[in-house]
């Protein structure tokens, strides 16, 4: 299996585990030095970049989700998103342009290939469920309660993969009954 087809099979799995519906927001960071078995930061590759794209867009596409890419830290792990993701969510809009070696090869071809993109400074913790492809840290993103899944797949290429969904807030206590069908 290629990383195309790896990351689109990813996707897919992460959005069956957290039960993902149409029109909601999924964040991914990735590196593509990982993702090529180096340290993260130290072999960008938009052939990679390109790669991975494909198999994100499709699997974003064929679930309907939104979607929102992390940058590296050298744009302090901004994302870039579409317009109308910015809009809906009332995100705030920053100014750069993510760059293979400024903002990852992955995040640059989310910006090349999106209809209408922007780069916003935070989503304020509003996806509802997050992939990390090699260690970049995608938790502050996701909505709290953050729960991590269990994957059969847990690489892509040789990047390590953690992801997580966000579960509703337990509150009560001893006497709480909770709905089982949203944990």
């Amino acid at each position: 299996m290629n990383v195309t087809e790896e990351v689109c099979s990813l996707v897919r799995e992460v959005a069956e585990q957290a039960k993902l519906k149409e029109g909601d927001l999924l964040v991914i960071g990735c590196s593509t030095s990982a993702v090529q078995g180096e340290l993260i930061g130290t072999h960008s590759s938009v052939d990679v970049g390109a790669e991975l794209w494909q198999g994100v867009e499709k699997a974003v596409s064929e679930l309907k989700l939104k979607l929102a890419v992390q940058c590296c830290e050298h744009l302090n792990r901004a994302l870039v998103t579409e317009r109308s993701v910015m809009e809906k969510y009332g995100f705030e809009q920053v100014n750069a342009i993510p760059q293979p070696k400024a903002g990852g090869s992955f995040a640059t071809q989310a910006y090349q290939h999106f209809s209408d993109p922007v780069l916003v400074g935070d989503i304020r913790q509003s996806a509802l469920a997050g992939i990390d492809i090699g260690g970049v840290l995608i938790g502050m993103h996701v909505k709290p309660v953050v729960v991590p899944l269990k994957l059969k797949q847990d690489t892509v290429g040789k990047a390590r993969i953690i992801a997580a969904r966000y579960r509703p807030r337990f509150v009560g206590g001893s006497r709480a009954v909770y709905d089982e069908s949203i944990e």
